[in-house]
């Protein structure tokens, strides 16, 4: 087999693995995210629990990088501490390794298994959290597949000329390998994706475990560089926490470097196989970071904290930021196709302001910050700002001369901002009096209360953006997904209240003080669901998919 084959194949294989490693992740935050997340903000004033969440979460994840922008976002907005948040942050790098280490197992059974239970999954129910279950156990299984894509790829290369050469060179100059590894990290966006592959090569004795240990090393500088070329483009103190990591990652994969060029300390105690010394001597080398991590993480994000400081723009006295663009152009109403446009651009605006609203009132009702619930009600007079005018301007199109087309999207559009506007209020006038009597009161939900009301939320979220999607795209199956996805909620809402009058009847007192807010809240959800929902009808109508009613003839 040529050269280019050969590489061909292995590239193949890495991209299998990179393709299934982001599936997995995609299907955990999609399913779970929202959960995790909860989880994560209520262990990590612990600092030994920072550790083990990030550890769990990286696990759940298959992405330290995942882990390390998830927790930098929230010591940006003050959820947590950067130092609680770096602890969780060197946990997930633990978790990270843990994760090499549980793929090196024979887990070849476990291919058709995953693909046959997860495809199966995936197309015999339209539940979200079966499907996203399915596309976990379709990613797993796709992810062992590819490990033995690579070792099979990498075989040939026993008998390659070029290989030796290329590995005495490495082996002769350790930062150059060291270097290199961080950067074919850093290309692959994945430390678990780089070190699998090295592990590859050095278990079919193509790569030295001296050299494999250099390789991974640079690997753990790379996973660091991921999350913070991730991140430059964040606040400044959401960068703060992956800038943490880089530099205990780096600062320790530098040290552990020289340890190995100039101590050369024996290997066997890592393990029996060249791929078990590769593996272990991860795990213990981000186990001791995160062990060191305890004492030193106040430390370290002080610095970054200075570092990121430095290289922060000075502050503006008016912030672009803050600019409010309209994309209403009153020079292009003569030509309604191109009105119409600007009218979608400017309903678009609201969707995002809306979605924002949408998930920034669950988190009042964790924490209720003033300044937050100030900043939420900002955002609902920029939605009814947004509102006024887009239907006066709607409602000057309408006096020119339109086709039967662009009447239907003119009044679609006018309904749709109409719907956005009474979601906006619902958030405001509602649910954040809800938030005001729980903290005034002091109240708690109940864990399996909170649970409902939290997956009830996240499936109001999904609906909203799907709605989003067909105003701009108007399509048929995702209109259809939507109307579908609102008698879900329906089934969802009556089993929820079944559920929470269980518990009054048992007297679970947490339950009868948090009835009345949990009931309204699940009445307010449900009411923004259906004006969301309603927003497929038009679509639906115009393409005769919509029955005329509910009721059965007589």
């Amino acid at each position: 087999m040529s050269g280019s084959v050969v590489l061909l194949h292995l590239a193949g294989a890495v991209a299998l693995l990179l393709f299934a490693t982001r599936m997995v992740r995609t299907g955990v935050e999609r399913a779970y995210g929202d959960v995790l997340r909860h989880r994560l903000r209520s262990v990590l004033r612990n600092p030994v629990l920072a550790i083990l969440a990030g550890a769990a979460l990286a696990i759940c994840l298959q992405s330290a990088t995942a882990v390390a922008l998830l927790v930098g976002s929230f010591s940006g907005a003050g959820i947590v501490g950067g130092t609680s948040g770096l602890l969780a942050v060197l946990g997930a790098d633990v978790g990270s390794a843990l994760v090499v280490k549980l793929l090196s197992f024979d887990l070849s059974l476990l291919v058709p298994l995953c693909l046959a239970a997860g495809t199966a999954m995936f197309m015999a129910t339209e539940r979200r959290d079966w499907r996203q279950f399915g596309r976990i156990l379709i990613g797993v299984g796709l992810l062992i597949l590819s490990l033995r894509m690579i070792g099979e790829a990498s075989e040939p290369l026993r008998h390659s000329q070029i290989l030796p050469v290329v590995v005495n060179y490495l082996s002769g100059d350790p930062v150059t390998a060291f270097l290199l590894a961080a950067i074919m990290t850093w290309l692959f966006h994945s430390s678990v994706a780089a070190i699998l592959l090295v592990v590859a090569l050095t278990a079919r004795g193509l790569v030295p475990v001296e050299l494999g240990l250099v390789l991974v090393l640079g690997a753990n500088l790379g996973g660091g560089v991921i999350a913070v070329m991730l991140s430059r483009a964040a606040i400044p103190k959401a960068r703060i926490v992956p800038l943490g990591n880089l530099i205990m990652r780096g600062t320790g994969a530098l040290a552990a470097l020289l340890v190995l060029i100039f101590a050369a300390p024996p290997l066997g105690w890592l393990g029996a196989s060249a791929s078990d010394q590769l593996i272990h001597g991860h795990i213990v080398f981000n186990l001791m970071l995160a062990l060191l991590g305890i004492p030193l993480a106040s430390l370290v994000h002080r610095l970054a904290e200075r570092i990121v400081a430095l290289g922060a723009p000075e502050a503006k006295p008016e912030s672009l930021a803050a600019t409010e663009l309209s994309a209403l152009d009153e020079a292009a109403l003569d030509t309604p196709s191109q009105a119409l446009a600007n009218a979608t651009r400017e309903v678009v605006r609201v969707c995002e302001t809306v979605e924002i609203m949408l998930q920034r009132i669950i988190e009042l009702y964790v924490e209720a910050d003033q300044d937050k619930i100030d900043a939420l009600s900002a955002l609902d007079d920029r939605v009814d700002r947004k509102h006024a005018a887009i239907k006066l301007y709607l409602a000057k199109v309408t006096s020119r001369t339109l086709s039967e087309a662009d009447a239907l999207r003119c009044q679609e559009l006018i309904g749709a901002c109409v719907k956005l506007e009474q979601v906006g209020d619902i958030i405001v006038r509602n649910m954040l009096v809800h938030v005001q009597k729980k903290f005034d009161r002091g109240l708690e939900f109940t864990e399996q209360g909170w649970r409902e009301l939290r997956a009830f939320h996240t499936s109001v979220v999904a609906n909203a953006k799907l709605a989003f999607n067909v105003l701009v795209s108007r399509d048929s199956e995702t209109a259809r997904q939507l109307v579908r996805e609102k008698d879900r909620l329906r089934d969802l809402e009556k089993r929820s209240s079944q559920s929470h009058f269980d518990r009054l009847r048992e007297g679970t007192a947490k339950s009868v003080e948090t009835s009345s807010i949990h009931l309204d809240t699940i009445r307010d959800l449900k009411q923004i669901n259906s004006l969301l929902a309603s927003m497929a009808y038009p679509v639906l109508e115009e393409q005769g998919l919509l029955s005329g009613s509910r009721l059965k003839a007589s």
